[in-house]
Order: structure tokens, then sequence, then C-alpha cells
């Protein structure tokens, strides 16, 4: 902190141009206030011409303070493990060069993991923005990995809290502010469909999305998987917006199968979209189709039905506007064919107050005093909890905060 000014430096790290549309309304919140200071470090996907260079929508969005990191080469299957090392080498050199009192993070994707580590490796509190939630593959390895290393949590409702609860983390460090994407999908500001046509060359009036990712614990079946979602999208008769998939494991594969339908005039492939422009586009779809958590995340808030097809997003919420399916091409179309219809919106991630109530967590002096060292915190009437009660003894989390604060004398070692 500086402490001649008392303003508090935050770091803001994002990686894909899905997470900055979600920090982006945190962080313009915390712009518009005297005692913060942002910065965005701006590394992934942002980066690699491939997928559009989403780097220029953030030096467009307004924002300043961004660094920018190119942690990976332009080759659409990365290796994960390579893309943390390298994030967490130059977020480090980052972090150490202008030191922070925040680490903001977002979700479930590498980079968010390299910035946890290199925070809790740094003695720097991070807050994890969306924790708590559950899906298939290795993104539910990474999100809870994060929780495990945050400080503070902000999370998108009760159930997020309890599971969080659960994994031993403190009633204290969890808030409950919603979704922040869902303040842009409600926003007046969006811009209009007309305008998002003329932007990205949409000829068709009716349209359903597309937006299909690897699997990356399901690799050895991706090519199958993505030959049977394409020749259900060709079978429907439909037309479609087709955005790429992200840059896991498994990526070429999808993108090889996605660009053989370039030239059919029902389809409209782009590597990505502003994220304002996304909303827009979706509200107006008439359903989205594929594996990414806009179908039970975003799409139930505008009432969009969706076809979320195999195991990437198990265990998510669902709501009456989704359908899921296996990776066949017989289940998609009947899906395709039998959409859920007028469907009320969806809540269930918040009303698009995530900002105001993240900045007005941030100014509460005692969140800036939260210990660096983490204590499990054990359930209330677990076995742990109840073996404490019995004995007599405080929680360890309290011990170890009374030894610091001098109110708890600290046994001696017996010899």
């Amino acid at each position: 902190m500086k402490a001649e000014t008392g303003v508090r430096r935050m770091l803001f790290v994002t990686g894909t141009r899905a997470d900055f549309g979600k920090l982006k309304p945190l962080i313009r919140e915390v712009a518009a206030r005297a005692d913060f200071e942002y910065q965005i470090f701006a590394t992934g996907m942002h980066m690699l011409s491939r997928y559009g260079s989403t780097i220029k929508e953030i030096y467009r969005s307004g924002l300043e303070h961004v660094y920018a990191y190119l942690n990976q080469d332009g080759s659409v299957n990365t290796q994960m493990d390579l893309v943390l090392a390298n994030t967490v080498q130059g977020l480090g050199h980052f972090v150490r060069e202008f030191p922070q009192d925040l680490i903001v993070v977002h979700g479930d994707r590498v980079e968010t993991l390299a910035g946890a580590i290199v925070g809790a490796l740094n003695n720097t509190l991070v807050a994890h923005i969306e924790g708590g939630e559950v899906s298939g593959t290795v993104d539910e390895l990474i999100r809870h990995a994060v929780t495990k290393l945050s400080h503070l949590h902000f999370v998108a409702n009760e159930d997020a809290k309890a599971r969080l609860l659960q994994m031993g983390e403190t009633c204290e460090s969890i808030f409950v502010i919603g979704s922040p994407d869902i303040d842009a999908m409600l926003s007046e500001s969006l811009p209009t469909l007309d305008e998002v046509r003329a932007r990205y060359g949409i000829a068709f009036p009716d349209y359903g999305i597309v937006l299909y990712h690897p699997v990356t614990t399901e690799v050895g079946k991706v090519r199958q998987q993505v030959t049977n979602v394409v020749s259900a999208l060709e079978r429907s008769g439909r037309n479609f917006v087709v955005l790429y998939p992200n840059n896991d494991t498994g990526a070429d594969v999808i993108l090889e199968a996605i660009l053989r339908l370039q030239n059919n005039p029902r389809y409209r492939i782009l590597p990505s979209m502003r994220f304002e422009h996304f909303l827009t586009l979706l509200k107006h779809s008439q359903v989205l189709v594929g594996n990414s958590s806009s179908g039970v995340r975003e799409a139930p808030v505008y009432g969009v039905p969706s076809v979320n097809i195999g195991t990437r997003q198990l265990n998510r919420y669902r709501y009456l506007s989704i359908v899921d399916v296996a990776e066949d091409e017989t289940a998609i179309l009947q899906a395709l064919d039998n959409l859920p219809r007028a469907v009320p919106p969806s809540f269930h991630f918040g009303r698009g107050q995530s900002a105001g109530l993240f900045v007005a967590a941030l100014r509460n002096p005692e969140l800036w005093c939260t210990q660096r060292q983490k204590q499990f915190q054990d359930m209330p009437g677990s076995r742990e909890a109840r073996l404490v009660t019995a004995r007599g003894l405080a929680p360890a989390a309290h011990v170890a905060r009374g030894w610091r604060e001098g109110r708890v004398t600290r046994p001696q070692s017996s010899q």
C-alpha cells in the first residue's frame, strides 16, 4: 500500500475475452474511486492474432494501466503446463517490480491459477471471482486449487458460498456479489443488433450461436465428438454464428472441423467478438449450441434455449432453458427440433449489482487486515469440530490469530 496516500493497489489478471468481459464492470467501479489504483495484466489468448488479438479491445475500452505479456506462441494446441509456468514467471516479475495490495483473478483458466500462485508465494492478498462453481474437465481442478490459494472470495450465489465453506474457507472471507457479467447483460448501453450484424458481417436474419471447446480429460475422443456436432449442425438446416474454441489441448481438432464450414453461407465463423456485442447477439439468438458455460450461465438470463453437449458443464446449474445431450448427432438434432419455448429469465447468478457489492466490500478496512497465512476452517458438526468442542479448544484459525495478536499463549513443546 502507498503509505503516504492510503491508496490500495490492485492488479486484475485477464487471459481471455470472456474473463475480461466479467472483470470489466469491477475494474470500472474501482477506477471511479480515488482510494484505489488499478493495473491490468493482460496475457493468454488476448495476445494471439489467431484469436483476434483481443488485447486491442482492452485498449479500446477506455481503461488504462494495461501491461501486455505474451505467455505462449500462436499454436492452436497449447501445452497448458508450459503456459502456466510462463505466466507465473512473467507475473512474478511484474509483481515484484510493482508491488500490489491485491491480485484479482477470475474463474478457472491457467492464467487464473498463475495469478493465485504468484500472490500466495509473494505474500499478497488474492481475490478470486466466481469460485465455488462445479463443472467437468480440468477447469474443475483449477478452480478449486485457486480457491485454496486465494484469501478472498467473491462468489455468484449462496450455492457457491456453501461449497467454499465445505472446502475449509472462512465465512468472513466469502462475499456473495453475483456474476459480474450480468451487470453488462442487464445494462442499457449494449449495442443494437443492427450494429452487431454490421460489425461482424452477419447476413442471415435468424441464427443460433455455436461455442464448442475441447474437454481436456477426453482428448482422445475430441475428433469423433466434434464430427458428430458439426454433422448435426449441417443437418439441422439452421444458420449459425460459430466462434473459435478456446486454446486448450484439443482445440486444433475442433478448429479444423469448424473451418470446413467456412464457405457455407449458413455459417459465419469468427475468431472472437467484443463481449458486449456477443451479449447482444446472444440476447436475440434462437439457441446456443455447444459446451460453453455461456449456455448454462448467460443464456438463461435472457431465456435463450441452449443445447448443452457432453460433460464439460457437468454438475452445473440446470434451468428450463437448458437441454443436456451427449455428443451424438441424432440427440443434438432432436434437441434442436424440440427447443424450450417462452422460458422466463433466470437470475440464479445475480441481478446486475456485482460491481457495487464488490467495491463496497473493498472499502471495508477490515478486509485489508485479512491474514495472508490461511487456516482451514472445519465445518460446524464435522468430526473435527466436535472434537474441538469436546476438548474445550478454540478452532485452529482462531488460535493462530490469537497467537499473532498476543491474546493466546503458545503451548510449550514437551522435552
